[in-house]
């Protein structure tokens, strides 16, 4: 390859070595040559293209020759189309990796956002406990007295079915004194 640079400054790829293709002359002819490179046959390809021999039947192996690039196309053009080809991939490649990494700073805000109202809620839930422990402190006094009244009123109770059960004994003691 031989590089050459225009007149913009770049460098241009231009390849110099002739492109050989063996073919067979059984398998091809002029039309399908024309149409593997990519382009119509001329007159100078039709010259250098062998046709094909129908005669060989013989069995016998079958011979190759050479066949004559015809005209070159522009291998500097088609370079140039190809970095410029190779250019738009590169740049849809890297501007899809720039809208992901977009994407995942916007989800990383969006984390960030609802941890940020999760700290507020939990900071809340924090101080709402601290006052409700702060008025039961305040309210044990007053829980501790409905204990005492609790079991005084259990302990009068107890009283009051030994008075009951003693006054029944003394009504039967006092009947069997009557009599």
């Amino acid at each position: 390859m031989a590089e050459r640079e225009s007149d913009s400054g770049v460098v241009d790829l231009a390849c110099s070595l002739p492109i050989q293709a063996v073919v067979s002359r059984s398998t091809l002819d002029t039309e399908q040559y024309g149409r593997i490179l990519g382009s119509e046959p001329d007159s100078e390809t039709l010259a250098a293209v062998p046709k094909k021999s129908g005669a060989n039947n013989d069995g016998s192996v079958e011979t190759a020759e050479e066949a004559i690039e015809p005209a070159d196309p522009d291998i500097s053009e088609l370079c140039r189309d190809m970095f410029e080809k190779m250019a738009i991939f590169l740049q849809g490649e890297l501007t899809a990796t720039c809208e992901d990494y977009k994407l995942l700073e916007n989800m990383n805000k969006l984390t960030s956002l609802k941890y940020m109202e999760m700290k507020d809620i939990s900071i809340n839930i924090s101080r709402n406990l601290e006052d409700l422990s702060q008025k039961y402190a305040s309210l044990q006094p007053y829980l501790d007295q409905i204990n005492q009244i609790e079991e005084q009123v259990t302990a009068l109770e107890q009283a009051a079915y030994k008075l009951d059960t003693y006054s029944k004994k003394l009504a039967k003691f006092k009947k069997l004194e009557k009599r």
